[in-house]
């Protein structure tokens, strides 16, 4: 019942960002910013009680607040949005990875992922970030948080395992996922730069005309 319910979440949060991703910042931040926050803070409780991911009700409270936590700050200030959001596509991108190569997960894999996404995230507020970077990103991003929603449903993937140093090697990681996330990759993409306007534009000038 919880890969079920993890599922649906990864596969609704990963489809407004692959689909949505700069056409409505202002609600796919706050949105992806929750998705972000409950799995550090389930993480958070599964890696410091060496028990399995949301294995307890601690893990699901903390879960949420965070989720909370992550999501008002997403919308009210601009920097925090793009900092959140870009750490976890980046998390996101870096475990994608991690199982794509077989590398054993570990905490070294998950650390590096965030960080390369808070640098871009960094990056993203400090400069004139173009759309169509964000676009990629969120595209790629969305779509591997869509596959892994799909590989929760079907059992390919057990939420349980996810803080076992053996992960990879217990994923059903089939070539037809790969084909799915370079499908969906591509769509999101397409399904984006329709609006050209847009792609003119810069990130920051697209969240809105008065930022914090």
């Amino acid at each position: 019942m919880t890969d079920i319910l993890l599922g649906v979440i990864a596969i609704l949060a990963g489809a407004l960002l692959c689909f949505r991703g700069q056409l409505v910042l202002r609600l796919v931040f706050p949105i992806w910013g929750a998705f972000a926050g409950f799995a550090f803070g389930a993480g958070l409780v599964a890696g410091f009680a060496d028990e399995h991911f949301l294995g307890s009700v601690l893990g699901w409270a903390l879960g949420i607040i965070f989720a909370l936590i992550f999501a008002v700050f997403a919308y009210l200030y601009y920097a925090v949005g793009v900092v959140i959001v870009m750490a976890s596509i980046g998390f996101t991108l870096g475990s994608g990875l991690v199982v794509a190569l077989g590398i054993d997960w570990s905490w070294v894999a998950v650390l590096v992922g965030v960080v390369v996404g808070a640098l871009l995230g960094v990056g993203a507020v400090v400069s004139d970030l173009p759309m169509l970077f964000l676009v990629v990103l969120s595209a790629a991003g969305g779509s591997v948080a869509m596959v892994t929603g799909f590989m929760l449903f079907t059992g390919a993937l057990d939420s349980a395992t996810f803080t076992d140093d053996t992960f990879t090697s217990r994923v059903d990681d089939a070539w037809w996922w790969y084909a799915a996330f370079a499908v969906l990759a591509v769509a999101g993409v397409l399904s984006q730069i329709r609006n050209l306007a847009a792609m003119r534009r810069s990130v920051r000038s697209s969240w809105a005309p008065t930022t914090v």
